[in-house]
């Protein structure tokens, strides 16, 4: 009998060493009618072992494959040198080989990443896309979370619904032979001064010293049509959006019909600048999914006219070459800002980009610049979506490279923006405005790279159901996975406690949509950070976070529904607390109540006159108008329990046993019954195969 090789074997004869004939289903799952099991997984790759004296050829296609794995931010610029191909090609392949020998360990202190992408209507009912990243994915993760683990009605159908607000606009279209919207010189200065402000951080177009002056000159000369007066009127619009809402809109829909117009002739400076203004107008104005749209156009008009290549810019003379610069960075901190905040990839990239980030002195030290430090930050943070949200898992191997960076972006920017939000009541506001926009974006990347580790602990710690309770404490846990999730709640308590001392000295503008969209964020981390357990102190900072929704809230409709999501969610996560004190009360008094003779040793009656045994965990309430329940079902039944003389001021935390065989749970039952908690919920899909992502080529 002649034997035929086989390329590849079904996964079950694999796992039992046997031989397959190549069928599908094969012959020993057909006669074990396992044929609904055969199941063929792709042939793995054989690695392909060279000699230590690698072909100049051979090495240098390894070399190129090892390159199209790096990122092309990381490649170098120059051509490397042939002879030290070898060398790194090893320094790669010994890297692999150490993270799969390692993979054991580091498997202990992965955690899933939220998959969480989903359709959410906006003002007209249209299904627009919302990425993994976004706050309000976030939001959907947690909603699931509470609704599954703790209280099925705990969000109102006002903060549950899956809807995306956006302000619908009911103005009419205006068109470019529609009378022009008279500007006003005398408030001109007040609304351009506003204009800077609320753009700090975000935006760098003109020159501040003098664009009063230049609106000034452009209104008393009689008003052009054409982009520039676009770019003037948007500013005004901008600067009035907090002030008169009227004349606001109607800058703005005059502004916008210019600007659509002047796409007919040459592209230019004015063109890309207008449209990345009329973004920000829309980004203020709660139309978020509008600016996107927008923003296409003013992405491309700046690819066509070269923005992105500071050697293009250098042509235009000094002053047009900074201009030029700082125009095309900021394109890239709203294209950041938007991709990042509703999941979505990004208009523009680093790609063939040479504008640089950073300016040094005389002396080799990097210059202050909101406007780098916000580029700085935010690029990090698109680093944080493709390295991490792109895949399922996330472990501390991958997250040591994103900290290196977010540290040494910290130790060059944070004490600086810190000092001029803490400074004196006389700092310019202009710069507190931009510091404060700058340092909440380092929190959100932070509060970003370390989320799923939180909502690993959250699950860990919440119980599967009531009769499971496990304790909340998780003080001395000082596991990797645990630090992290620290470190995610300790940024959102900085970001609301900066934020809201700030409002209340009254140096933010009432239209801060960076500000509301980390904000928010950092409330559903608070949120989540009491519910498990990781201190009552967060109840202060919560309430910090909702206060600086609710003073956003009278001008963003988008602030609206996250304030009420925000107290949604701390109110259950402090009826929980309660819930849990109490029950943890009961059993602790249960145990010890009969030392000293305290609670009188009765045996009530069932209704079926049957004795309840008042010594077990699981005791039941007589009660005739209703069915029994457990005395943990709620604080108020105490009163019928057989511990209703006891104190309330005793409640207090305690030792937490199990309900069924009242005997302390083991670190190693917790942390079992904390895994099948994490796994059953089943939120976050594991690919195909062995369950888990080779990291090897991406650290």
């Amino acid at each position: 009998m002649i034997r035929t090789r086989v390329s590849n074997a079904c996964d079950v004869c694999k796992q039992r060493k046997v031989k397959c004939d190549g069928n599908l289903p094969c012959s020993y799952c057909k006669n074990r009618r396992g044929s609904l099991t055969c199941h063929f997984s792709p042939a793995a790759r054989r690695r392909v072992v060279r000699s230590h004296l690698a072909s100049p050829e051979s090495s240098a296609t390894v070399h190129s494959s090892v390159q199209s794995s790096v990122p092309s931010s990381a490649r170098p610029e120059t051509t490397p040198d042939i002879s030290a191909i070898p060398v790194s090609v090893k320094e790669y392949a010994r890297t692999s080989d150490d993270v799969t020998r390692h993979s054991d360990f580091s498997a202990e202190e992965e955690a899933d990443v939220p998959r969480e992408a989903r359709l959410l209507c906006d003002a007209r009912g249209k299904l627009i896309f919302i990425g993994d990243c976004a706050p309000l994915s976030l939001f959907q993760t947690v909603r699931q979370i509470v609704t599954s683990r703790v209280d099925p009605n705990g969000f109102t159908p006002e903060t549950s619904r899956v809807s995306m607000l956006e302000n619908a606009g009911s103005h009419p279209l205006v068109s470019v032979g529609s009378k022009e919207p008279p500007v006003d010189a005398a408030s001109a200065e007040r609304l351009v001064s506003i204009y800077i402000s609320v753009t700090s951080g975000l935006v760098d177009l003109f020159d501040n010293i003098s664009l009063l002056d230049d609106i000034l000159a452009w209104s008393t000369k009689g008003i052009p049509e054409g982009a520039a007066s676009a770019v003037n009127y948007l500013v005004l619009a901008i600067g009035s959006q907090s002030v008169d809402e009227e004349s606001s809109t109607a800058y703005f829909q005059y502004a916008k019909a210019l600007a659509l117009s002047s796409l007919d002739g040459d592209l230019g400076i004015e063109t890309v600048t207008s449209f990345a203004l009329i973004t920000l107008y829309m980004l203020r104005a709660c139309q978020i999914n509008g600016a996107f749209l927008f923003f296409g156009i003013a992405a491309r008009a700046a690819y066509s006219i070269g923005l992105h290549r500071t050697e293009v810019n250098s042509r235009f003379g000094v002053e047009m070459h900074v201009q030029r610069d700082r125009l095309w960075k900021s394109l890239r901190v709203l294209d950041l800002f938007l991709s990042i905040s509703m999941g979505r990839p990004p208009t523009m990239s680093d790609i063939d980009c040479t504008v640089p980030c950073r300016a040094l002195d005389a002396n080799g030290q990097e210059e202050f610049d909101l406007l780098n430090a916000s580029v700085q930050i935010l690029a990090i943070t698109e680093e944080i979506v493709l390295r991490v949200y792109s895949r399922r898992k996330i472990s501390l191997q991958l997250t040591d490279g994103i900290s290196r960076q977010l540290r040494d972006w910290s130790s060059r920017w944070l004490s600086r923006l810190k000092g001029i939000i803490s400074g004196s009541p006389n700092e310019d506001k202009t710069e507190v405005t931009g510091a404060c926009q700058v340092i909440s974006s380092y929190y959100y990347a932070v509060m970003l790279v370390a989320r799923p580790f939180l909502m690993y602990e959250l699950c860990k710690r919440l119980p599967q159901d009531a009769a499971t309770a496990d304790t909340l404490g998780g003080s001395n846990d000082n596991s990797g996975r645990a630090r992290l999730a620290n470190a995610c709640i300790d940024a959102a308590s900085l970001m609301a406690e900066s934020v809201l001392d700030l409002v209340n000295q009254g140096l933010l503008d009432g239209r801060m949509p960076l500000i509301v969209s980390w904000l928010f964020a950092s409330s559903l981390v608070l949120g989540v950070g009491l519910l498990g357990g990781f201190g009552r102190i967060l109840e202060k900072y919560a309430h910090m976070s909702i206060a600086a929704l609710e003073y956003f809230a009278k001008n963003d409709a988008h602030a609206i529904q996250y304030s009420l999501i925000a107290k949604s969610l701390l109110s259950i996560a402090m009826n929980y607390l309660q819930r849990r004190d109490v029950d943890e009360r009961l059993r602790i008094t249960e145990s010890s109540s009969q030392l000293f003779g305290l609670i009188p040793k009765e045996h009530p009656l069932r209704e079926d006159n049957m004795p309840i045994n008042t010594t077990g965990s699981a005791t039941l309430i007589s009660d005739p108008h209703r069915s029994n329940i457990p005395p943990s079902s709620s604080a108020q039944e105490m009163l019928t329990s057989p511990f209703h003389d006891i104190d309330p001021a005793l409640l207090s935390l305690g030792c937490s046993l199990d309900s069924a065989s009242g005997t302390p749970f083991t670190g190693r039952d917790q942390e079992y019954q904390a895994e099948h908690v994490f796994g059953a919920l089943n939120l976050f899909p594991l690919l195909d195969g062995n369950g888990h992502i080779d990291l090897a080529h991406y650290l």
